[in-house]
């Protein structure tokens, strides 16, 4: 056996890779330098900087490329199948804004994936700050959602979530000296562009709007938004629709509980705000993962998007499982030393979509396989119709599970992750059907795409930087070990189709063996054009398991624009590429860590010992005293056209529908509403303004406290006067923006609109 696979590996390596008299100018990969790029016929690829090139001539069957810095030439021969030029990664275009004296001082300001963000010095004397955004669905300045506006010390930052693609969006900021707007002292950047995220994959296939947004980037009608910090995980409160009762729910897991039992479908974004530990949470529904996302029954409609805020939105100590769950979302934040899997899709999910997430150590498991965490990103039990892009995988030890055995085709995408130093698992496939491209495997120790178990992956146009094994059959080709055994399984095989992937900085150990070479003990079908079908007499070698095609079955795929595989690693670590706003706010470096899969004890300490930099939400006076410092709360993006309610019992308005300006008290008596009680008011002062907008006539009705006398109030400045017997006030109001303010001193507990 040992033998055997010496002469397939070197007859592979003759065939593929080309005489070359000399490569002494070529260099790696550099994504801060133009480079120009050759890719021989064995798919391996070289480059050199364009600014050190002096000539490239061919020469009969020679390709000579002269250095500017060098005597020596660098010499091809044989055909090749590429040249061409990489250019070098560019950060996030700037938006335009002055600095001028006697006002805020922005010193940053870009849009980016369905978002932007603006960053500003401290302003003197200033408590808080209205910062407003205009652009995309946004004809005219609208202001923000305060929790958004938070204090990193040394500066300001805000950020802009649910935005329609469009260029020339606009941020100004107001600061607020002694509750009024500073407008002389406004400050504004132009000219930022947002771009969609791609919704590209299985997840997205006959199916629109994933988790609590549309496919435009906007939230979905009547999207609730929770703001969850280490401070409100516990007490963010919302009324959630269980056994056909609107029932006052507070902390995060238990919101999500509510969801369950499966009446609720209100679409729902959760966004997180710096670090969250397990300790700030609620509860957790799994003692595997920890916080558990769970439908009443197999593929029940959830509607919800888990999404962070900025760059440095992370959770820590636990992980998520999701079961029973179709149409939910997560974006935009890290997850660290997690209890089991950072993300588990256990049993009956569908219509998933991971994207733009960091993933780093979990807690060492009991297993020797163990030691930097159980796992990643797993799918099983039924999970079907997932899509998994933009992620970066930090230097983890098994990526991502695909199948335990048993499922049907299933359908999953994996493209332009970047699998930094990751170890195995790029997927482990059992069962499924997967297509797997534009992903960036950068310096893998083990072993990138392994197929089982009946298992059909389509390989496309990766990039594998350093691979020692891009692609692994189990019991066949380079699978199989010195001992005659698999290296990473024992089961059956199944087939990988491969197409157009780059293999870069090859060690001595490369192995890679198509089905043209050795029919029997090969590696993967090597594909001569994108739609070529694989014959039914390719089988694996254990098992006999046949290449089910799903990729030429028009029915079966979605529509996609691949790039060249070239260009993969540009765009995955590029400004729009893989990870979190900016790639995060962690920064580690794994130079000479490409063949060491052990784990790195100093980066486990970094990650013990992380915090972010936020210091709070500005104006945020949740732990004021009674009646404390007047506060706005913005309303959500789109107008009412159902019913729901609002109450204020976090002290905020607890549906995002509403802007509110105002004090709150727990003091001014009770309201019972539809069978629950309410114990915090909104005070209805001269400072007093809610406003929202309606698209569509509508009764509104408002109930005050037990104690009040006057339950009037002016809607759009005329004076309607209640029923001091009910204590409550009931109004038809026209199709749209309204506004509520006092008439007289009385104590508002709930809004109802329906």
């Amino acid at each position: 056996m040992k033998k055997t696979n010496y002469f397939i590996s070197l007859i592979y390596m003759l065939l593929s890779t080309p005489i070359m008299a000399q490569t002494n100018n070529a260099v790696n990969r550099d994504f801060n330098n133009n480079q120009m790029h050759i890719v021989t016929t064995g798919n391996n690829a070289y480059y050199y900087n364009t600014k050190d090139v002096n000539e490239v001539k061919f020469n009969g069957g020679k390709t000579i490329i002269t250095s500017t810095n060098s005597e020596s030439n660098d010499i091809y021969e044989g055909e090749l199948n590429e040249i061409g030029f990489s250019l070098s990664t560019k950060p996030l275009d700037s938006g335009k804004f002055a600095i001028t004296v006697g006002t805020v001082e922005i010193i940053e300001a870009k849009g980016w994936q369905e978002s932007l963000y603006m960053k500003w010095k401290p302003f003197a004397g200033a408590e808080s700050y209205n910062v407003y955004v205009k652009g995309g669905q946004y004809a005219e300045y609208t202001r923000i959602d305060k929790e958004l506006v938070r204090n990193y010390g040394s500066f300001i930052r805000a950020d802009v979530l649910g935005l329609k693609a469009a260029i020339g969006y606009s941020l100004k900021v107001v600061p607020v000296v002694n509750g009024n707007e500073q407008v002389e002292a406004s400050n504004e950047a132009t000219d930022m562009n947002v771009v969609n995220y791609s919704r590209e994959g299985f997840a997205h296939l006959n199916y629109t709007g994933i988790g609590a947004y549309k496919d435009d980037g906007t939230l979905k009608d009547n999207a609730k938004v929770l703001y969850i910090t280490a401070k409100t995980a516990k007490t963010v409160s919302t009324m959630v629709l269980v056994d056909n009762k609107q029932t006052l729910t507070t902390g995060l897991q238990s919101i999500i509980d509510a969801y369950q039992k499966g009446s609720d479908t209100t679409p729902l974004a959760i966004r997180i705000i710096g670090k969250i530990s397990k300790d700030d949470l609620d509860h957790i529904s799994s003692s595997a993962e920890g916080l558990q996302i769970k439908g009443r029954n197999n593929y029940s409609e959830m509607n919800i998007t888990v999404e962070g805020v900025g760059e440095d939105a992370t959770i820590s100590g636990f992980g998520i499982l999701v079961r029973n769950c179709k149409g939910v979302e997560f974006r935009n934040f890290a997850i660290m030393l997690c209890m089991d899997d950072c993300l588990s899709l256990d049993t009956g999910n569908s219509n998933i979509w991971i994207h733009n997430m960091d993933y780093f150590y979990g807690n060492t498991g009991g297993d020797s396989d163990q030691a930097k965490g159980d796992g990643t990103v797993d799918l099983k039990g039924g999970t079907k119709y997932v899509t998994i892009s933009y992620n970066r995988f930090w230097d983890s030890g098994k990526s991502s599970l695909c199948g335990m055995g048993g499922d049907d085709a299933n359908y999953i995408t994996y493209h332009h992750n970047w699998f930094d130093h990751s170890d195995s698992r790029h997927p482990r496939i059992r069962c499924m059907s997967v297509h797997i491209w534009n992903n960036y495997y950068d310096g893998v120790a083990k072993y990138g795409v392994g197929a089982t178990t009946g298992a059909s992956a389509f390989v496309e146009a990766n990039y594998y930087r350093n691979c020692n094994k891009p692609m692994l059959i189990s019991m066949q080709g380079s699978d199989i070990g010195s001992d005659g055994k698999g290296t990473f399984s024992s089961e059956d095989g199944g087939i990988i189709k491969s197409y157009k992937n780059i293999f870069a900085e090859r060690s001595n150990n490369f192995k890679y063996v198509t089905y043209n070479v050795n029919n029997i003990e090969f590696d993967a079908y090597e594909a001569q054009t994108r739609d070529e079908i694989v014959p039914s007499s390719v089988k694996a070698k254990k098992g006999e398991a046949v290449y089910d095609n799903f990729d030429t079955t028009a029915e079966l795929m979605y529509d996609y624009e691949p790039h060249a595989a070239v260009d993969v690693p540009g765009n995955v670590t590029g400004a729009y590429g893989a990870g979190r706003l900016n790639h995060g706010d962690f920064l580690w470096d794994f130079t000479g860590k490409d063949a060491d899969y052990n784990v790195d004890t100093a980066l486990k300490s970094a990650l013990q010992n992380y915090q972010t930099s936020l210091i709070g939400i500005i104006g945020d006076d949740s732990n004021a005293d009674e009646g404390g410092d007047e506060s706005g709360d913005e309303g959500g993006d789109e107008p009412i056209d159902g019913a729901i309610g609002c109450n204020f019992q976090n002290k905020a308005p607890s549906n995002s529908a509403f802007t509110v300006e105002g004090n709150y008290s727990s003091s001014k008596g009770t309201a019972t509403v539809d069978g629950t009680t309410y114990t915090t008011c909104l005070k209805i002062e001269s400072s007093t303004k809610i406003s929202f907008t309606i698209s569509k006539k509508m009764k509104m009705t408002m109930y005050f406290g037990n104690n009040d006398t006057n339950c009037s109030i002016k809607v759009d400045g005329t004076k309607i006067a209640g029923d001091t017997t009910t204590k409550t006030l009931s109004t038809e109001i026209d199709k749209g923006s309204h506004t509520l303010t006092k008439a007289d001193s009385c104590n508002l507990f709930y809004i109802k609109l329906e």
